[in-house]
């Protein structure tokens, strides 16, 4: 019997090929949207800009009717839409949600061509098993969530954190960078989430310390935006203090000068820090100050502020509110 030995060089010529059988590179590409809410209407008009052609869903007709304006196909059936696309971006609420659209995008096959990519944010396992049941299928599907808030899905500077191969990475890299600017291989399937639901944890954390930091400084008789400027050329900076101040009159372009609508919802970020606490849990590892964040949160939510930004989180401890 005898023992065929093959080439390195000729094992990167494979990955090549399917690169380039996969890649977003050379023109403009049939794109399905699903999920065109607050960031993803803006990702969605940044594939416009790039020159794709986007087919497009969304339960809201507003939002629909948005991207129609811009030269979008709008869709009645999910299924249909990625029947149309080489490739499709979901950006959606919740578990529940994505496992449902996938249901009904693939419940009648799908097109081995299509590349499903999944830009919510849910639970590892989830993603494991969507992958698993589009690769039975013949088609391919990864993780990709995304951080940089509203700003960054409007700006097209998003990070998008990619579970996957690396063929697949790579495959998929042009296409993102149409929405992004760092885009980060993260390992395999569901460690794109992994590495979102802890940056999120952080992200929780990090706004309560500025909500309690800003709220004591200037209950002590320090001004607002001068604080803020001390606080951003100082130890204390971050992304919640320097881009996305609580404190009204402080970042003009915060949700906090429109009485906290819009942006990252009180809802989604509870969510989130449950996935974390889910998945702390699983791992037997400790998140003391991510569980103290989900309860602060569970509690917002509770008081019916689900649907504010989830800066709120100050004007509670402005107004004694605990």
């Amino acid at each position: 019997m005898s023992l065929r030995i093959v080439s390195q060089s000729l094992v990167n010529a494979w990955s090549q090929t399917l690169v380039r059988g996969m890649s977003t590179q050379g023109g403009s590409k049939n794109i399905g949207f699903v999920g065109l809410g607050n960031m993803g209407g803006h990702m969605a008009s940044n594939l416009i800009k790039a020159g794709h052609k986007l087919h497009v869903f969304d339960i809201s007709k507003p939002a629909c009717d948005n991207l129609k304006a811009k030269g979008a196909t709008v869709y009645a059936k999910t299924s249909e839409l990625a029947k149309n696309s080489d490739f499709v971006i979901t950006m959606l609420p919740n578990n529940a949600i994505v496992e449902a659209t996938y249901d009904e995008m693939t419940a009648d096959g799908v097109n081995k061509e299509t590349f499903f990519i999944d830009s919510s944010t849910i639970d590892p396992p989830l993603v494991k098993l969507l992958q698993q049941r589009i690769s039975a299928k013949g088609a391919r599907f990864i993780d990709a969530p995304v951080s940089g808030g509203v700003p960054g899905a409007e700006q097209a500077t998003l990070t998008f954190m990619v579970g996957g191969s690396v063929a697949e990475y790579n495959a998929v890299k042009g296409l993102l960078e149409g929405m992004g600017k760092r885009i980060t291989h993260c390992g395999d399937y569901g460690m794109g989430q992994a590495a979102k639901l802890a940056n999120n944890m952080m992200l929780a954390i990090s706004m309560i310390g500025v909500s309690e930091a800003m709220n004591l400084a200037l209950r002590l008789g320090v001004d607002a935006k001068t604080f803020a400027e001390i606080i951003n050329s100082s130890t204390g900076r971050c992304w919640a203090s320097e881009m996305y101040n609580p404190v009204p009159g402080v970042t003009p372009t915060a949700p906090a000068n429109r009485d906290y609508a819009g942006g990252f919802s009180t809802e989604l970020i509870t969510k989130d820090l449950g996935l974390a606490s889910g998945v702390a849990t699983s791992s037997n590892t400790p998140i003391p100050m991510g569980a103290l964040a989900h309860q602060i949160y569970r509690g917002l939510k509770s008081k019916g502020l689900g649907n504010k930004d989830f800066s709120i989180v100050y004007d509670y401890m402005k107004n004694d509110k605990y």
